[in-house]
């Protein structure tokens, strides 16, 4: 059924159709509608599951780390400061192999105030263990969710899932949406059956005091099984378009890269300009590829590392900075996808951060300045700041 709908209500649907048990709900812009949304859908007896009120974000995801011990499958949803509100729990969530799914809708971190999108907030939790995937579209939204349930379920993963959409790009901008049958997700999407669960049949004590001669082993153990994620992600996609039609490349999606003279590695929102953009200089003869990163975690190294047989220079942009050397793409990108004494340059662009417009003439001038260092054969400076007011903006 063909539906025209925001992102966030796009999540909510998904949410519906993957019979969550609980869900709690503390709204935060520009996730609220989110909420407001499964509230609605609760109040009129349309959700399988309980619907929570609580009072803080650290709060939502405490209890869903007990609910998931309980047996339930749990969601929640949040953004920039309710993200960082939950930090200590995101770790609980990943050491406790609670497979949550959380929907991110993506905006800056204060201060000053803005309420807009950029991708500061989850670059922030990156080290957190949870998997992260990145939506490019509303459509691509409530499909990832459902396939993010089937991942961080799988007894060989168990771990937390956040899926991204960028604030107010997708959460607020109404895009047509296929919203799958129930059976057809019931088919594809069993009910939550964890291994191990709190059963005053069976007692067992969970989250209990690690010596140090196993710490290791259990940090070691959650490194492993991300690994193991990266196989599973991309048997789900391929499951999901097998059923529904629809594919989003596992890990990563390579467009219009097979004859490309450079390609830009983004994430988000972006990529559809992206997209959009190489179209269109492609018309014109300048062969300008598109590398879509699905997953920033697990993050996809190997298949990144093809793009030093496919391109000579490899653009990275970010939509956020990690005040170190670079973006946090960029850092992993150049990093995963280096080869000794040889490889692709590679050069990070910095922008669209806050809200800020990140147009087709900024990310053309992104591809024609990449076709510039591979015209020359050298990087002039490794990070670039796009569209900065009175400052090295080259507007």
């Amino acid at each position: 059924m063909m539906e025209v709908m925001t992102a966030n209500y796009a999540a909510a649907y998904a949410v519906k159709l993957a019979r969550v048990g609980v869900i709690a709900a503390y709204p935060i812009t520009p996730q609220s509608s989110i909420s407001e949304k499964l509230a609605e859908m609760y109040v009129k007896g349309e959700l399988y599951g309980k619907y929570f009120l609580v009072e803080s974000e650290h709060s939502a995801m405490s209890m869903l780390i007990g609910a998931s011990y309980a047996g339930a499958r749990t969601f929640t949803a949040t953004s920039s400061h309710g993200l960082a509100l939950m930090h200590e729990m995101l770790f609980w969530a990943v050491g406790a192999r609670r497979p949550i799914v959380m929907a991110v809708v993506a905006r800056a971190l204060a201060p000053p105030w803005n309420i807009w999108g950029d991708h500061m907030d989850v670059m922030s939790e990156r080290d957190t263990g949870w998997m992260q995937f990145f939506c490019e579209n509303n459509q691509e939204t409530l499909d990832t969710i459902l396939m993010a349930y089937k991942i961080s379920e799988d007894r060989s993963v168990m771990l937390p899932s956040m899926v991204i959409e960028d604030g107010f790009i997708l959460s607020h901008t109404y895009e047509a949406v296929d919203i799958p049958d129930q059976d057809d997700v019931d088919d594809f999407l069993p009910p939550f059956d964890p291994e191990w669960k709190i059963d005053f049949d069976d007692p067992r004590r969970f989250g209990g005091l690690t010596m140090p001669d196993w710490w290791s082993e259990f940090r070691y153990r959650i490194a492993l099984d991300q690994e193991v994620a990266k196989k599973k992600i991309v048997e789900v996609d391929k499951e999901f378009e097998r059923r529904f039609g629809r594919s989003y490349g596992g890990l990563v999606e390579f467009y219009n890269c097979d004859d490309a003279e450079v390609a830009l590695v983004l994430a988000g929102s972006a990529v559809g300009t992206a997209k959009e953009v190489s179209d269109k200089m492609r018309e014109r003869g300048k062969k300008v590829g598109v590398v879509k990163l699905k997953t920033f975690r697990p993050f996809p190294a190997e298949e990144l590392k093809k793009l030093n047989d496919m391109v000579p220079v490899v653009g990275v942009f970010d939509r956020s900075y990690t005040f170190g050397y670079g973006g946090a793409l960029y850092s992993e990108v150049r990093n995963g996808i280096y080869v000794p004494g040889g490889g692709a340059l590679v050069k990070n662009y910095v922008g669209g951060m806050g809200g800020k417009d990140f147009t087709p003439k900024n990310m053309e001038f992104i591809f024609e300045d990449l076709l510039r260092i591979k015209k020359e054969g050298k990087v002039d400076r490794m990070v670039e700041w796009i569209n900065i007011k009175d400052g090295t903006g080259r507007w």
